[in-house]
């Protein structure tokens, strides 16, 4: 790594990822931990948190009225969001109370990423390291137009361009610092923007990623209006029961840098992004309705850009929100494109949101993070809650099959190619090809 001006990546330099950390519901904060969640079929959620002051009586007893749909006392929520210890990243105890939990989690997930991929992240001030954060507002603090003990630290500790900025601030990175809030894409976006930035030549390593922490209870109530929580507690993607989302928290963050820096660093390489890309549903049936052929043009989009055909891919960690029109509609771009590999020979396909619930904002990161942890132990875990396929694909005369049990993962040609995919309510969707050496 070098503080002088960095090189642009040549097409033929593929963009590495050589670390990563997760936190997720369930107490994991190891992909270890996070694999033996997926492996052993763990769902992982719990009842709404008490001890963040949400009136959770009167929010599950508000969504029994008329015009809204029952709020269960289930979610995915980091038992370790509250906990922080702020001597370490030599922040102040007022001022660590006054940050939106969301940069606390995101700091020191990006701090165990670098960890993760041997790097000493006090090594990297003054470095050309790029920090690109997916986030979104979840609604935690005062308003700032009140006078409260925290005030002089909420500008900062709750703006979410500081999510991103935090990180580069503390660990002294000179590349570019984004918080991309694309709703339940932000991760992935993130993602997009640094691989770019890294081919540009802005920055010669990055940190990618996402987070969510929920601030407040907002999301279930609003949910709970559009008829679009789960009518048990329990999130069923590509289910025929599938009823509706169960929302959840998490991080996910990777180091990024281009092939040829990570070789002469000597660093492992946890796989290659082959091809990633976003595009916009445009007009749609509504704001928040998916949008069937903006999705299928961005599969077929990165397909092409990576080179492979269908039948290359042995995984899709789908976005899977297990909303009737969500599903539905991924469902069939994904038949569309991936279900024309010959019948058995098509990917496998799944999504983490069976385990954890919905991430929103770190959704793309989690589901990312699923993908390696799969292909180091060479195998693709199951989705949860499956007793009936959805109706909504002819599995039987198409490529496409659901993943219902652990099913081995051999390399290929030395390779293992998967694809991970994202979408928002803010119409933005994100789709990525990585390939996983077999020595992963």
């Amino acid at each position: 790594m070098s503080s002088q001006p960095v090189a642009k990546a040549t097409d033929n330099d593929p963009i590495a990822i050589v670390g990563m950390a997760v936190e997720a519901p369930g107490d994991i904060d190891t992909p270890e931990g996070y694999w033996e969640l997926l492996s052993h079929r763990r769902e992982a959620l719990s009842p709404l948190p008490a001890d963040r002051g949400w009136a959770i009586r009167d929010l599950l007893a508000g969504s029994c009225r008329d015009g809204f749909k029952r709020i269960h006392n289930s979610g995915g929520f980091l038992t370790g969001a509250g906990t922080f210890d702020p001597a370490f990243f030599a922040i102040s105890p007022r001022e660590a109370t006054a940050m939106d939990p969301q940069q606390r989690v995101a700091l020191r997930v990006a701090w165990r990423a670098l960890e993760n991929s041997g790097i000493n992240p006090d090594d990297l001030q003054g470095h050309d390291v790029g920090c690109y954060i997916g986030a979104s507002p979840t609604g935690y603090g005062p308003d700032m137009a009140e006078f409260s003990s925290h005030t002089g630290h909420l500008l900062s500790g709750t703006a979410m361009g500081v999510v991103s900025g935090r990180i580069a601030y503390t660990l002294g990175l000179a590349g570019p610092a984004l918080t991309v809030d694309a709703s339940c894409t932000s991760a992935l976006a993130a993602l997009h923007i640094a691989v770019q930035s890294l081919r540009a030549g802005d920055c010669d390593m990055a940190l990618a990623g996402g987070v969510c922490v929920m601030g407040s209870p907002g999301y279930f109530v609003e949910f709970s209006k559009q008829q679009a929580l789960s009518d048990d507690g329990h999130c069923r993607p590509y289910s025929a029961q599938a009823s509706g989302t169960v929302w959840a928290e998490g991080a996910g963050i990777f180091v990024l840098q281009r092939g040829s820096g990570a070789v002469r660093d000597g660093h492992r390489i946890l796989a290659e992004i082959r091809a990633i890309a976003v595009n916009q549903d445009g007009h749609s049936a509504g704001l928040s309705a998916p949008s069937a052929e903006a999705q299928k043009h961005l599969f077929e989009r990165v397909m092409c850009r990576a080179g492979v055909r269908p039948e290359d891919i042995a995984m899709i960690e789908g976005h899977g929100t297990a909303t009737r029109l969500g599903d539905r509609t991924e469902l069939r771009s994904l038949s569309q494109t991936y279900g024309a590999a010959p019948p058995g020979r098509g990917a496998l396909l799944g999504s983490v949101k069976s385990n954890l619930g919905h991430a929103q904002a770190a959704a793309g990161a989690l589901g990312l993070a699923k993908v390696l942890v799969s292909a180091e132990h060479g195998a693709i875990p199951p989705t949860l809650h499956v007793e009936e396929a959805s109706h909504e694909v002819d599995w039987e005369n198409q490529g496409l099959r659901l993943a219902q049990t652990l099913t081995p993962w051999p390399a290929v040609d030395g390779r293992r190619l998967a694809a991970v995919s994202a979408f928002g309510v803010s119409g933005t969707n994100a789709h990525a090809i990585v390939a996983m050496p077999e020595a992963v």
